[in-house]
């Protein structure tokens, strides 16, 4: 979001508390992890590091906008002291990370006040290809812990797969190719999978995010009572790759945790 937030900027400087930005703009976009505030008005767009209340500085006609991956009960603690103050309040996680913000692609997954989602159309849709409302606060970051938990599933299988193929004497190339011409065929693996291969994960999404998404699933569907026995096993092997100090590299390096227990099983 910050990198598509670079390409509209038309002034760089920045007030110099969260609460001045609040109080100077009717609109307010935060991201958590970094704590950024993106901040929308007719000056331009504004770039600050945020430590404060996220109440601090709103008032009646003011909105705020919160791009961060919660889990729902937050979105809804934010949600109340945001409304509290008399603004109004709209979670919008994304779906897209570094190469999706920079090329204005990314996907909102809304939730909240519909008459702020309408008031901020024009800047999502500035850095994203498509925008969802879907209902009251807590559907945005159930509907992106349930993307992101299909995906690290996903990237996980796809690293077992190309270990797999290694293993029986396979070329990893060849299993990029025919998966790329299948049933199967996803932008991520056609992306991710040359530099897999190479045993190179150039950070898009840390691998550390990857998994902590994974958590606050696991722990929304114990909530619901909905196993998820895919995504548990999926969740383990992140947990394994942190454990090898690879929590910054992207969340594709999931595969070195295959290598791993490949290795462990060798030894034994």
């Amino acid at each position: 979001v910050v990198a598509a937030c670079h390409s509209l900027c038309m002034h760089h400087s920045a007030a110099a508390r969260p609460a001045q930005l609040k109080a100077h703009t009717s609109t307010l976009h935060t991201c958590i992890a970094p704590a950024s505030i993106v901040v929308l008005n007719h000056h331009g767009v504004h770039l600050h590091t945020c430590h404060a209340p996220v109440h601090t500085g709103l008032s009646a006609g003011k909105g705020y906008v919160d791009v961060s991956t919660i889990d729902p009960a937050t979105a809804a603690d934010v949600a109340a002291a945001v409304r509290a103050a008399g603004a109004l309040y709209l979670e919008a996680p994304v779906s897209g990370s570094k190469g999706p913000a920079e090329q204005g692609a990314l996907i909102f997954l809304t939730a909240g006040d519909k008459a702020l989602f309408e008031a901020v159309s024009g800047p999502l849709g500035v850095m994203g290809k498509a925008s969802f409302f879907l209902g009251e606060v807590g559907a945005g970051a159930n509907m992106k812990l349930v993307v992101n938990a299909v995906m690290g599933a996903m990237m996980a299988a796809f690293a077992e797969g190309m270990s797999l193929a290694d293993r029986l004497g396979l070329q990893q190339q060849d299993i990029i190719d025919v998966v790329a011409l299948g049933a199967i065929a996803s932008p991520m693996f056609a992306l991710k999978g040359p530099a897999m291969a190479k045993a190179r994960y150039p950070t898009a999404f840390p691998l550390k995010h990857q998994q902590k998404d994974l958590r606050l699933a696991i722990a929304e569907a114990d909530t619901a009572a909905q196993p998820l026995a895919v995504i548990a096993a999926a969740n383990d092997l992140y947990v394994r790759a942190r454990q090898q100090g690879l929590g910054d590299a992207d969340f594709s390096a999931v595969l070195e945790a295959v290598k791993g227990q490949q290795q462990q099983q060798q030894q034994q």
